[in-house]
């Protein structure tokens, strides 16, 4: 079984001012005003270097007390709910008796008394999505479809909370769905009235 997808940036472009790569995902579950994470932001990629990373199918969550404390990350999967709750030794996060909503949703539900809870999502070790100030009884909701953004910025930092600017300036989508490995090209670029648009396409594809 497929358990995480190879994929390989190649800059063939005319970059002359050594551009940020910066790649997200959308939580499809929460409305157009839900917040972007930067997942990936690859720096000094020289005109014809390459970045190998991953793609990992599973990811996990966490989730943070208005203590500043962080739970331990647990493998997360569709359909299932998590809760926050006080036991004896703080709090803690744990998988929900009760499924979620939705089969293709992952829930974070507050269940303690008092106190606002995040909730965090990691793939590849990085943060990936994350829902801040969960009052108590309510839940975060996260949905992911097998797809990247990916596009040319400067000075975002990984795991930084990207504005709605940024997000509508990365415009390309790539759909990884039955995809094992690819690379991702990048063109465009350049100084001066030649200078094009930056482009990503995929190449090399293998399906599963």
């Amino acid at each position: 079984m497929l358990q995480e997808i190879k994929l390989n940036l190649i800059n063939n472009s005319q970059d002359i001012n050594n551009s940020e790569v910066l790649i997200f995902q959308k939580n499809v579950a929460e409305s157009f005003s839900e917040i972007s994470v930067a997942w990936r932001v690859i720096q000094n990629l020289g005109v014809q270097d390459h970045h190998p990373f991953t793609y990992p199918l599973n990811f996990f969550v966490s989730a943070g007390d208005s203590f500043g404390n962080f739970t331990p990350q647990l493998e997360a999967f569709e359909g299932q709910a998590y809760e926050v709750i006080k036991d004896r030794s703080g709090d803690v996060l744990r998988p929900s008796p009760f499924p979620s909503s939705s089969p293709l949703d992952v829930e974070v539900r507050n269940n303690l008394q008092t106190g606002g809870v995040s909730a965090n999502i990691f793939r590849d070790g990085k943060l990936l999505a994350t829902k801040t100030n969960v009052s108590p009884a309510q839940k975060a909701v996260f949905r992911f479809k097998p797809r990247i953004f990916i596009g040319v910025v400067s000075q975002v930092r990984e795991g930084q909370i990207l504005d709605s600017a940024i997000v509508q300036q990365v415009n390309t989508e790539i759909d990884l769905l039955g995809i094992k490995s690819a690379d991702i090209i990048m063109t465009g670029g350049g100084g001066g009235p030649s200078a094009t648009a930056f482009q990503f396409q995929l190449s090399n594809v293998n399906r599963v």
